[in-house]
């Protein structure tokens, strides 16, 4: 019995560790951390991305009910940038700054490591969170409920999307000046599998034909960045990951908002 109760406790720790690295919500100070544990947090991924889709989502449901759910969206979107401290909005800017302004993979990522914002990156930006607007405003208008549930949901599988590149691509940003280090550079089957069955779960929240297209959308974007950042760099970084969350964030809004309009 304490076996089983160190091993769930274990969990808890990881869980929090992953927790603290990905938003600014605080956890206790005796966590203990090491790198071993840090390597091992991106399996929750996807339960930190519920948590922030469940601030948004509430916070975007509670706003709608006295507010247009154009402002609704709008607070919506600040409660999860808020939550993350734009974490991930931070990676795609610096990925389109890279991969638009270098040559060779070299200047990419002293593109990418630079905290200056360029022309490419704000560009992105500011298309993607366009998008996230427009897309969740116009959902809002035919379904405040799914615009709820679409927060929750794509929160959490754009994360394992994300995640789940660790498993499959190579970690080729290695020196100490990196200026933000990805969850962990190896993922091992386990942590893959806690991926894949909450994401699972996630998506018995959503109706059936949703839930395959969704999936499906997924597994597509996940593809496309993996391609993408492997002819750009050679594998990926930890803003690469953003990036891809960022990109399976917005594509599963306009998937859902395809399905109903």
């Amino acid at each position: 019995m304490k076996v089983h109760y160190q091993a769930f406790k274990q969990q808890v720790q990881i869980f929090l560790i992953a927790l603290a690295f990905f938003t600014r919500i605080p956890i206790p100070a005796d966590t203990p951390y090491s790198p071993e544990l840090l390597n091992k947090a991106n399996r929750y991924f996807a339960l930190v991305g519920l948590v922030v889709g469940l601030a948004s989502a509430i916070s975007f449901w509670l706003s709608q009910l006295v507010l247009p759910v154009s402002v609704a969206v709008i607070i919506a979107m600040a409660v999860s940038l808020l939550l993350t401290g734009a974490f991930h909005e931070d990676g795609l800017a610096d990925v389109f700054d890279g991969f638009g302004g270098g040559w060779q993979p070299e200047q990419k990522l002293e593109i990418m490591k630079d905290s200056r914002l360029g022309t490419y990156g704000a560009s992105a930006l500011f298309v993607v969170l366009a998008i996230k607007w427009s897309s969740l405003t116009a959902l809002a208008d035919i379904s405040p409920a799914l615009t709820t549930l679409a927060l929750l949901c794509l929160h959490g599988l754009s994360r394992a999307a994300a995640a789940s590149l660790i498993f499959s691509y190579p970690y080729v940003r290695l020196d100490e000046q990196s200026k933000v280090k990805p969850l962990a550079n190896q993922q091992s089957q386990q942590d893959l599998w806690v991926l894949i069955i909450t994401s699972f779960f996630i998506l018995l929240l959503l109706p059936l034909p949703m839930a395959l297209l969704l999936a499906a959308a997924q597994l597509l974007i996940r593809y496309v960045c993996g391609r993408w950042f492997t002819q750009q760099l050679g594998g990926y970084t930890g803003d690469c990951l953003g990036a891809c969350q960022q990109l399976a964030e917005v594509t599963g809004y306009l998937v859902i908002l395809a399905m109903v309009a």
